[in-house]
């Protein structure tokens, strides 16, 4: 059985390393790149939001987040299944119920199924079976009577091989095996006398069941049989027995283990391709208890250049705050370069979070904090933010800048995207602002997608006045006396970017510019 609930052909598979305490726990080990979207992009918060404290919704959600889709037709299958998630939640949680409970009870019971003996095998693997057999009729039940409500082509061919392979005679067969399998009436193991007299070829063979009522199995002519009966207290023929009985057991045992392992994987991974839509869940009734907007984002293909919303507010923001935060507007379709400037404090870092936030939730299939958004799919995503001064920090802060920017130089690719957040301002602003140009202008001919946030006039200046085709200028918005609002518009850059409006606000000055 196929749970394809992620992928349309193939199964979500968690990358890392098992940890040995918890064999079903992974620990992915991130890149330099990854690891700065994290911290830049603040998206342990938003991991936090959809695990809710459950460290394998945490991990689950990191990872599919960062494995990213790179086709729109890839990005639409998995919003048609979330979608179905959030018209049915009630229904979502009560089928990722089953494989937790599945998981419980087999690290609670079912530990035989690990043993060297093939009749602890075949008790443990029985009793696994038998467990997941009742498991198995909710589900066939919860797809009898909620199938109907599903629309994604994920959850109606799911729902679909549930009900065409667990059938009532499916159920009916099963369990009438499980019942042979106790052997309550003993078993019948056949054998050869090989070399030296050794036993070979053991058998297990299918016991004749008397169907004859009691009265003529008292008074019917018993045929002759040759029996051997244990002393009590033989330990050594107990011993021997018992070896005898495994090596008949042997080919059983491991067709049932083989059994159960084949039904665990099945709920293993739909509790892992689950565990991402219920964590979509918990985001989403976070953001909906905070007022904030969600929407399913239009993908278009890595080579086309589309980037407009409406309402895009940083989602991270408004679960630490608690409170809905200001969104914005933006057409930059056709542009691959998109610089922002403006006023101290006055939302371009937030907005930069937003862009990256966005870009990776559609890429994995969620949705946005939007009210409506389109984009191009990228082939990838990277950050280069400036950084405090660290102690330990090998070298000054600009070199420690510039090989950042090398090592992402050696990963990025066409129709990738780069956030910068106020980079090479470590030197004077001359020297920075022509090494950005220079690297700007060699990521623009590699076809690389741009969002720059800075407070380098010069740099800002020299981009807008080749009055590029490709580019669009927004800036932070200051009203009177230096109030934020916290919107970005469409607008050249400025000279200033007001930072006298934060000394008067720490000091209470009247100074004006």
């Amino acid at each position: 059985m196929k749970v394809f609930l992620m992928h349309p052909d193939r199964d979500f598979q968690l990358q890392g390393q098992r940890e040995q305490k918890y064999p079903y726990r992974y620990v992915l080990s991130l890149p330099p790149a990854k690891a700065a979207l994290i911290q830049d992009l603040e998206l342990d918060t938003l991991f936090h939001a959809m695990a809710r404290g459950d460290e394998f919704l945490f991990e689950v959600a990191k990872q599919a987040i960062f494995s990213s889709l790179d086709s729109p037709e890839g990005i639409r299958y998995r919003q048609a299944v979330l979608k179905d998630c959030l018209n049915n939640p009630t229904v979502v949680r009560e089928i990722y119920s089953l494989p937790i409970e599945a998981l419980d009870q087999k690290h609670r019971h079912w530990m035989g199924i690990f043993s060297r003996y093939p009749s602890a095998v075949l008790s443990g693997a029985v009793q696994m079976l038998e467990m997941f057999v009742l498991l198995l009729r909710r589900l066939k039940r919860i797809a009898d009577e909620h199938a109907g409500q599903f629309e994604s082509d994920g959850f109606r061919r799911f729902f679909a091989m549930i009900q065409q392979e667990l059938t009532d005679e499916y159920f009916a067969e099963v369990e009438a095996h499980l019942k042979t399998l106790k052997f309550k009436r003993g078993v019948v193991i056949s054998a050869q006398l090989g070399k030296g007299n050794e036993g070979t070829n053991y058998i297990l063979r299918k016991t004749n069941h008397d169907d004859r009522d009691w009265v003529k199995r008292v008074f019917s002519q018993k045929s002759s049989i040759y029996s051997y009966t244990l002393h009590p207290r033989d330990q050594a023929g107990a011993r021997a027995l018992s070896e005898l009985r495994d090596k008949g057991l042997n080919l059983v045992a491991n067709a049932a283990g083989q059994s159960a392992d084949h039904i665990d994987s099945f709920f293993n991974v739909l509790r892992l391709e689950l565990a991402f839509y219920i964590g979509c869940l918990n985001l989403s009734e976070n953001l909906a208890e905070l007022g904030e907007p969600i929407t399913f984002p239009d993908p278009a293909p890595a080579h086309e250049r589309q980037h407009s919303f409406t309402g895009l507010y940083d989602a991270a923001l408004a679960l630490t705050m608690k409170k809905k935060v200001v969104g914005n507007d933006a057409s930059a379709d056709g542009k691959d370069l998109t610089i922002i400037t403006g006023a101290n404090q006055g939302g371009k870092s937030v907005f930069l979070r937003s862009i990256g936030l966005a870009q990776l939730m559609m890429q994995c299939g969620m949705f946005v904090p939007a009210e409506t958004f389109r984009a191009n799919v990228c082939t990838g995503l990277f950050t280069h933010y400036k950084r405090e001064e660290d102690s330990s920090m090998t070298s000054g802060k600009f070199d420690e800048e510039l090989g950042r920017m090398s090592e992402i130089v050696d990963l990025i690719t066409p129709n990738a995207m780069v956030l910068f957040n106020e980079s090479f301002a470590a030197t004077n602003e001359r020297e920075g602002s022509e090494i950005a140009r220079q690297i700007v202008t060699a990521l623009l001919e590699k076809q690389v997608k741009i969002f720059f946030v800075t407070h380098q006039f010069e740099f800002a200046h020299a981009f807008y006045a080749k009055q590029m085709d490709n580019a669009i200028f927004l800036r932070a918005d200051r009203k009177e006396k230096g109030r934020r609002p916290y919107k970005l518009i469409e607008a050249p850059p400025l000279k200033t970017s007001y930072g006298v409006d934060t000394y008067n606000k720490m000091f209470g000055g009247e100074h004006q510019r």
